[in-house]
């Protein structure tokens, strides 16, 4: 008797099998080829957006600084030296150089 409650506990035993197991780390993967291409591609179009917005802020400080000294700063410089931007903001965050030319900030080249 003992040897068949013994039995009877397996075929009751509740759990995943390996076949299951690999279905869903397969689903998993396939999910995570998809999902990632997409996070890239976000990635860039972010940093796009952030370079366009420090372009913005110079710009305006560059208003600001004709607005006081009556005339166009000839250098990004010009604008940290006299307190118009930080350091930090005269690149983009991709790390390219910004430059003023006739008064209008642009990327350097």
């Amino acid at each position: 008797m003992k040897l068949r409650k013994w039995i009877s506990l397996f075929k009751q035993e509740k759990g995943f099998t390996l076949i299951e197991m690999m279905i869903v780390i397969m689903i998993i993967s396939v999910l995570l080829l998809i999902a990632v291409p997409g996070l890239t591609k976000n990635n860039e179009v972010v940093e796009d957006k952030s370079c366009e917005a420090t372009i913005k802020v110079a710009q305006t400080q560059v208003a600001a600084y004709k607005a006081n000294k009556k005339e166009f700063p000839t250098t990004i410089a010009d604008l940290v030296t006299d307190g118009y931007l930080d350091m930090d903001e005269t690149t983009c965050p991709g790390g390219e150089e910004l430059t003023i030319t006739d008064g209008k900030v642009n990327l350097a080249e």
